[in-house]
C-alpha cells in the first residue's frame, strides 16, 4: 500500500523538478519501507502460527473439525498437538475425566420371569483409541455432561436389563464373574458407538419381589449350620479316638524301651567279660613276648659292637688316605677360584666404563632432542603467524568480495526497478490510447451499437473461416432421406433441409444482423421480414397408403 503510493509521489516530484529527489535516495526509502513492511508481515505469519498451534494435554482428546481430508469428520490427538489452520478449521477438546452413572434397576425379568432389582453404578469415559475418539467427536462433542449420562444410562438400562433375560437368578447370585463377564461383552460395543468404554461395573445388591433370593439364603444357611454340627461331631469322634491311639502307642513305647534296657544291660555284662578275658591274655603273652626280644636284642648289641670295631680300624686308614687327596683337590680348587675372580673383575671393570660411556651418549641425544624440539617448536610458530596472516588477508578479501556483490545487486535491482516502471509507463500509454481511439469509432459511428457492428464486420471473415473450420472434417457419404409425408402439408424432405438450416452456424444469422447478407430461401428463412407476405404452398398431394415411400 505504502509502495505504489511513495512510488506515484516519487514520480511526480521527479516529474515536476527531476533535482528535488535524487534517484539513490529514492531506491533507500523504498527498500527501508519494504523491509518494514516484509518484517511486520513475518512477524504477524509468526504469531498467527504460535497462536494456532494447540498442544493436548493426557487428560484431554484435541478434536480438529473443518476441512481435515477426505473422507474424515474430524481429526481427534490424544497427547502431543496439532497446527489448526485459521478460517477453515476450528478445534474444541473432550474430557477423559471419568463419569460414575447411578443405575437404579428393578423390576428386571430374568429368565425365569422374575422381577429382579440390581442397583450398581457404572464408571464410563471417553475412549482413546482411534475408532472410539471419532465416535465421541461425531455424536459427544459439545454436548454437556449430564446429556452424555442420559445417553449412556440409556443404554446400560436396556443391555443391563437383557443380560437379566438370559440368566437365571440363582446363576446371577452365585457366578458374580460370570453375570459381570456378560454385562461387559454386551454393553461395550454399544458404549464404543458413541465413543464411550466400560472402566468399572459395582452391583450394590441383588434383590426380588419373591423372595427367592432370601430363601436361597436362608436354606444356605441352613445347610451350613446343619453342616457344621456335623463337623463339630465328627471332630469330637476324630478327638476321641486319637486319645485311645495316642495311649496305646504310649504303652507299646513303654514296653518296647524296657526290652530294649534289659537286653542292653545284659549284651554290656558279657561284653565286659569277653574283654577281660582277652586283656589278661594279651598281658600274659606280652610278658613272653618282652622277654625273647630283650635276650635277643643283648646278643645283637655284642654283635653289632664287634663289627663297630672293625669298621672303625678301616674307617681310620681310608680317612688319611682321603684326607692327603682332599688337601690336594682343595689346592687346585683354590688357584681356580683365583683365576676366576681376577677374570670377574676385569668383566665388572669394563662393564662400568660402557655403562658410563652409554650414559654420556644418552644424555648427549637428550641435548640434541631438545634442541631439535626447540627448532621444531620456532618453526611451528612461524607456520602460524604465517596462517593467521593469510586468514586475515582472506576475511578481508571475502569482506571486499560480499561489499563488491552487495554494490552489484543494489545496482541491479535499480536497473531491474527501472526496467519495469519504464515497461509499465509503455503499457499505459497504449491502453490510453487504444480507449481514445475506441471513443472516437463511437462517436463517429453514432452509438455503441453502431460500432459494434463495424468492429464485427471487420472480423466477419475470420469468424466465418472459424464456423467453416468446425464442420469442415464433417464427411457425408450420402444422405438418404424415406419421405412418408409430414403431418403438417409438408414433406419430410422439406423438413430435413430446414432443419440443416437450423442446424448451421450462427455466423449467417449474424451475417444478417450485421451487415445485411441475407441466405436464399432454400436454406430456410432465418428472419422474418415482416413487410413481406408468406408465401402460399401448394396442397400436399394425398398420399396412398399403400405406396412405397420415396427415396432421395
Amino acid at each position: 500500500m505504502f509502495l505504489p503510493t511513495l512510488s506515484l509521489l516519487a514520480q511526480r516530484g521527479a516529474e515536476t523538478n527531476p533535482s528535488l529527489i535524487p534517484e539513490n535516495v529514492q531506491s533507500n526509502v523504498i527498500l527501508g519501507i519494504a523491509l518494514v513492511v516484509g518484517a511486520i508481515v513475518l512477524f504477524s505469519f509468526l504469531l498467527v502460527i504460535a497462536r494456532r498451534y494447540k498442544r493436548c494435554p493426557s487428560n484431554r482428546i484435541l478434536v480438529i473439525y473443518g476441512k481435515t481430508g477426505a473422507g474424515r469428520s474430524a481429526k481427534c490427538l490424544h497427547g502431543g498437538g496439532a497446527f489448526v489452520w485459521p478460517l477453515i478449521q476450528n478445534y474444541e477438546y473432550l474430557a477423559l475425566d471419568p463419569v460414575q452413572i447411578e443405575i437404579p434397576l428393578s423390576g428386571a425379568l430374568s429368565i425365569e420371569n422374575i422381577r429382579v432389582s440390581v442397583p450398581s453404578v457404572f464408571t464410563v469415559a471417553i475412549g482413546t483409541d482411534e475408532e472410539t475418539m471419532n465416535n465421541a467427536a461425531i455424536r459427544l462433542l459439545g454436548l454437556p455432561t449430564q446429556a452424555v449420562i442420559k445417553q449412556a444410562e440409556d443404554m446400560i438400562l436396556g443391555q443391563l436389563r437383557q443380560v437379566i433375560a438370559s440368566m437365571r437368578i440363582d446363576e446371577i447370585n452365585r457366578d458374580r464373574d460370570v453375570f459381570l463377564n456378560k454385562i461387559q461383552t454386551s454393553l461395550e460395543p454399544e458404549l464404543k458407538k458413541i465413543g464411550l468404554v466400560l472402566i468399572n461395573v459395582n452391583i450394590k445388591d441383588i434383590t426380588d419381589e419373591s423372595g427367592y433370593i432370601e430363601a436361597i439364603g436362608k436354606k444356605a444357611a441352613s445347610e451350613a449350620i446343619k453342616q457344621a454340627e456335623i463337623d463339630v461331631a465328627q471332630q469330637v469322634k476324630r478327638g476321641a479316638i486319637g486319645v485311645a491311639e495316642a495311649a496305646r502307642d504310649q504303652a507299646i513305647e513303654v514296653a518296647n524301651n524296657e526290652k530294649a534296657r534289659d537286653i542292653g544291660t545284659k549284651q554290656a555284662e558279657r561284653e565286659r567279660a569277653v574283654r577281660l578275658a582277652e586283656l589278661e591274655k594279651e598281658r600274659k603273652v606280652g610278658e613272653q613276648k618282652a622277654a625273647f626280644e630283650q635276650e635277643t636284642q643283648v646278643r645283637a648289641a655284642e654283635q653289632t659292637m664287634r663289627i663297630s670295631v672293625a669298621d672303625a680300624n678301616a674307617k681310620a686308614v681310608t680317612g688319611e688316605n682321603k684326607s692327603k687327596a682332599d688337601i690336594a683337590g682343595t689346592n687346585a680348587e683354590l688357584r681356580v677360584r683365583e683365576a676366576e675372580a681376577y677374570q670377574l673383575g676385569e668383566t665388572r671393570q669394563r662393564e662400568a666404563q660402557a655403562a658410563v660411556l652409554e650414559a654420556q651418549y644418552r644424555a648427549q641425544a637428550r641435548a640434541a632432542e631438545a634442541q631439535a624440539l626447540k627448532i621444531e617448536a620456532e618453526k611451528r610458530a612461524e607456520l602460524e603467524s604465517v596462517a593467521r596472516a593469510v586468514k586475515a588477508q582472506m576475511i578481508v578479501d571475502a569482506e571486499a568480495a560480499a561489499e563488491k556483490r552487495k554494490i552489484e545487486a543494489q545496482g541491479e535491482a535499480s536497473a531491474i526497478y527501472a526496467k519495469l516502471e519504464a515497461e509499465a509507463r509503455g503499457q499505459y500509454e497504449i491502453l490510453a490510447k487504444k480507449g481514445d481511439g475506441l471513443k472516437r469509432i463511437v462517436e463517429s459511428c453514432g452509438g455503441s451499437q453502431q460500432a459494434f457492428q463495424m468492429l464485427m464486420l471487420e472480423h466477419i471473415d475470420a469468424l466465418s473461416k472459424t464456423a467453416a473450420e468446425a464442420i469442415s472434417n464433417i464427411k457425408f457419404d450420402k444422405i438418404v432421406v424415406w419421405d412418408g409425408g409430414g403431418g403438417d402439408g409438408k414433406s419430410s424432405t422439406a423438413n430435413f433441409i430446414k432443419g440443416i438450416a437450423g442446424a448451421l452456424p450462427p455466423t449467417l444469422q449474424m451475417m444478417k444482423d450485421i451487415g445485411g447478407v441475407q441466405m436464399p430461401e432454400y436454406f430456410g428463412r432465418l428472419m422474418e421480414d415482416p413487410a413481406r407476405p408468406a408465401a402460399v404452398e401448394p396442397p400436399p398431394a394425398p398420399a396412398s397408403a399403400s405406396a412405397p415411400p420415396k427415396k432421395s
